[in-house]
Formats: C-alpha cells, structure tokens, sequence
C-alpha cells in the first residue's frame, strides 16, 4: 500500500509549514560551476600534454635547453590563443543557437498555440501524468506566455539560457589554464642549461602534475580520483615518449 502525503504551505498565521519546513531542513549541495570546472580541464590536459610533448621531442633531436625553452613558450603562447579562441567561438554558437530556437519557440506559441500546448501534454505524459492531471499545467502555462516559453526550451529542446559573459569567461578560462599547464614542463629548462639533464627533470615534474591534476579531475567529475590520476598520467607520458621516439628516429 502507497501512502502519499500533503503538506500544507502556510499555516493560517502566516508561519512556514509542510513542505516549507523540509526545504528549510534539507539543503542540497549541487557543484555549481560544471562549465568553469570543464574549461579549466580542457586548458589543463592540453597545457600539460602538448608543450610536454613539443619539449621531449625536441629534446630527442638533441636541441639545446634555450631552443626548447623558446619553442616551448612559443606553443604555450600561440595554443593558449588558439584555444581561448576555439572556446569562445564554441561557446557564442551556443548562444546564437539558443537564440534561434528561442525566436521559433516564440513564433510558434503565437501561431499555433495549440501544438504547442499539445506538445506540453506529451512531455508531461511522458512522466507518467495522467490527463486529468497535466490538462490545469497546460492550461496554467498557457495564461503564462514567459514560463510557458521556458518550458518548452528546457524541456522540449533541453536547451538553458547561456550566461551573457559565458563566451569571454570561457575563452579566458581555457587559456589561462592552458597557460599554466603548458609552463609546468618547461620550467626545467629555464635552469638546467643541458637539455639531457632538462628532459628527465622535465619528466618527472611533469607525471607529478599529470597526477595531481587527474585526481583533481576525477573528484570533481564524480570519477575514480585514483584511476583518472594514473589514466590522466599515462596519456601524458604516451605522447611524450611518441615525440621523443620520432624525433630520435628522424635523426637517425
């Protein structure tokens, strides 16, 4: 047997009952900042993998620190652009596609109000309401052309408003990440003059960083700390021991 209970809103003097109370008692801690945290680790991978790469290859060709130091913050510099860019164009043709179909969804409440409340019905039904049960939302969402418009956006075409600044803060975001990230291996050949030694520096504080920033990865994702900290590690050291074995073999 199934027991369903109700709770009065308010009390007759005005104080917080029912389900007030239960919203009061229960808070829900939601991580927030999903898109910042995306960036972030889009900047990051690249930042760390790339340059790592570039300075380990270069490093099997036998050039000297200062060459790899300045072909490093050269690709630093340029992929920090190249990204932030890429970031910003991504996020602003989410926007311009968020506009569109806002301006369709709009069109079609004014001109076929109709479907557009027969379409309400359906995705309520798929929730397993009954007519009798969603005909007062639709009828309510109708008298409401705002909230009816962000229903259908968010629940026909799973679409959320964009933030107005989401394009610049993400562009920013990825670069200066890749930034960061992109230095990490390079900082042993700003102060070991031998490449040889540079390189195996290089290395070891570069798979030190790889870890640290998969497991940082994988407790803000929800994954395996542990098992995005070694994934993350080994891609790492995948690409750099690709470029170091071409650089070595072309030069053979």
């Amino acid at each position: 047997m199934l027991f369903f209970l109700s709770f009065p809103d308010k009390m007759e003097d005005g104080r917080d009952t029912g389900s007030d109370k239960l919203l009061h008692h229960h808070k829900e801690k939601h991580f927030m900042a999903g898109e910042v945290v995306r960036d972030a680790i889009i900047g990051i991978s690249d930042g760390l993998t790339v340059p790592f790469a570039l300075a380990a290859g270069l490093s099997g060709a036998n050039a000297s620190s200062s060459v790899i130091l300045t072909a490093g913050l050269a690709e630093v510099a340029a992929g920090a652009i190249s990204m932030g860019l890429g970031g910003y164009l991504a996020a602003q043709s989410e926007a311009d596609h968020y506009m569109r179909e806002l301006k369709r969804e709009q069109d079609e409440i004014i001109n076929v109000p109709d479907t557009e409340a027969a379409e309400v019905a359906e995705i309520l039904a798929e929730y397993g309401l009954e007519p009798h049960e969603y005909g007062p939302v639709v009828n309510a969402l109708r008298k409401k052309p705002q909230a009816w418009l962000d229903f259908m956006m968010k629940f026909e075409l799973g679409l959320e408003k964009p933030e107005p600044r989401r394009a610049l803060e993400s562009a920013l975001t990825i670069a200066i990440a890749y930034i960061a990230g992109g230095l990490i291996p390079l900082i042993p050949y700003m102060f070991i003059p031998t490449a040889r030694n540079a390189v195996l520096t290089s290395v070891g504080v570069t798979l030190i960083a790889l870890l640290l920033f998969g497991y940082g990865k994988g407790h803000f994702t929800g994954n395996g700390p542990i098992r995005s900290a070694f994934q993350t590690a080994l891609i790492g050291a995948i690409a750099s021991a690709a470029a170091f074995g071409m650089a070595k073999a072309v030069q053979a």
